[in-house]
């Protein structure tokens, strides 16, 4: 039996999630996973799924993945919702919050 490192594990997952047209497809944290190509691959990936009219949640605390990928952005903090609103807006404000 092979086993596989965390980081080989997420790249398989969602190299075989992004393999096909979904309704709705999540993705979490994935595009930190891996070397710079195979982020930019998944970047250009779900921007086709994102065009092809499915909807994409990125679950991530890298602002620079969600500006390159997102649109509309929910804060969560602790399990409630602080603000939803353009990524520029609400990465703005969550950067005050954060110091960063």
């Amino acid at each position: 039996m092979r086993t596989y490192s965390s980081g080989m594990a997420a790249r398989l997952r969602f190299s075989i999630a992004a393999a096909k047209d979904h309704d709705v497809l999540m993705i979490d944290e994935a595009l930190a996973t891996g070397d710079r190509a195979f982020q930019r691959r998944s970047e250009e990936r779900i921007r086709e799924l994102r065009k092809e009219a499915g909807t994409v949640f990125l679950v991530s605390h890298n602002n620079k993945s969600i500006r390159d990928t997102c649109d509309r952005v929910l804060w969560l903090e602790r399990g409630e919702l602080r603000m939803d609103g353009p990524t520029e807006e609400v990465l703005k404000e969550y950067e005050k919050f954060t110091g960063k």
